[in-house]
């Protein structure tokens, strides 16, 4: 696929290498050819690249396999996901997961990926619901017009949300943005 295709998040391979993009930037200075800047992650050795991609080249997407597995537990260096079918475990480490980790309950039902029968990583629904455990009071008489407080939900992740959000309600969050986007 072409390297303007790349999105946050996708697996591809740069030789034999396998990389996880975590950041991208498409830039187009004036009379000059754009690019795409792309800051990755190798999924084998954890390392991190800078590469730059010119527009037209082509990027190989690495193929990968997903079973549905269930998530178990957060232990000491990983995270311990189910199979849902043959009930084998396995462990991710926190580098494989990347910010993926702060979407992540208890019992939730997600697609983890595998790579040559290793895996590397999961596959976030778009959006996810997670309860507020702690926000600053609201206020009376606010409207939503362009008033923001911080919030913090269960997995410990901080969003921006409208004043009339409190303790204890269910939020909706996008996975790829990490904003909030309605009350669940």
């Amino acid at each position: 696929m072409q390297a303007t295709r790349l999105r946050k998040g996708m697996l591809i391979k740069v030789g034999d290498n396998l990389f996880r993009v975590l950041e991208l930037q498409h830039v187009t200075p004036g009379n000059l050819r754009g690019f795409v800047r792309a800051k990755m992650r190798n999924v084998r050795n954890g390392s991190l690249l800078d590469h730059r991609f010119r527009s037209e080249d082509i990027v190989e997407r690495a193929i990968l396999d997903e079973r549905e597995m269930q998530y178990l537990y957060k232990d000491g260096d990983g995270y311990c996901f189910m199979d849902t079918s043959s009930y084998e475990q396995i462990h991710l480490s926190e580098e494989a997961l990347g910010d993926s980790m702060n979407y992540l309950l208890p019992e939730s039902t997600i697609q983890v990926e595998f790579y040559e029968g290793a895996p590397v990583g999961i596959e976030l629904p778009q959006t996810v619901d997670l309860k507020v455990e702690e926000t600053a009071p609201g206020i009376k008489g606010a409207t939503a017009s362009a008033q923001v407080k911080p919030a913090r939900l269960e997995t410990g992740l901080v969003v921006q949300v409208p004043p009339f959000i409190s303790e204890g309600d269910k939020v909706r969050v996008n996975t790829e943005t990490g904003e909030y986007q309605s009350r669940a």
